[in-house]
């Protein structure tokens, strides 16, 4: 268990899947969606914590509180570290739950994990309109120049369907 302030992070486990995939929940609809569904959702974060190269990271604000943040961080080898890389996949935090240290004990969990399983860098994409999210970021050190070199690193993607 990790502490930031009053707030803790912890491993999900799997009895949590309900918790985590309310929470996925919660996220997508703070992005104004509609889909996945919730049992989509729960079905993927059951299939998830199946797999060895997946974590799910929950948060409360306080000892005797619900969860009320998740972090999904995931690994891959790396052929340039030699080493796992950690991506951050998903970080939300309840509205309510907010200016409390879940986050911050959900991205000093993920760091933590991370150098736990051998990996050399964590990574995560984020909305340069996301100012909040950013500061989050930067104050956990992160940065568009992780990989080194004068450019910012960017994060791309494409479509399929």
């Amino acid at each position: 268990m990790t502490r930031h302030g009053t707030a803790r992070a912890w491993l999900a486990g799997p009895e949590e899947a309900e918790s985590i995939a309310a929470l996925l929940v919660a996220f997508r609809d703070h992005l104004g969606g509609d889909w996945p569904s919730a049992n989509a959702f729960l079905a993927s974060v059951e299939r998830l914590l199946e797999d060895r190269d997946t974590e799910f990271l929950l948060a409360s604000p306080g000892d005797d509180a619900p969860p009320a943040g998740v972090l999904q961080l995931r690994f891959r080898l790396s052929l340039w570290k030699a080493a796992p890389d950690a991506w951050v996949e998903d970080l939300f935090v309840r509205e309510d739950a907010r200016r409390a240290g879940v986050a911050g004990a959900l991205l000093t969990s993920a760091i933590e994990r991370a150098a736990q399983r051998g990996a050399r860098r964590v990574e995560l994409d984020c909305n340069e309109d996301n100012a909040a999210a950013l500061a989050l970021y930067e104050r956990h050190g992160f940065s568009p120049r992780s990989k080194g070199g004068d450019g910012r690193d960017l994060f791309l993607g494409r479509p399929l369907a």
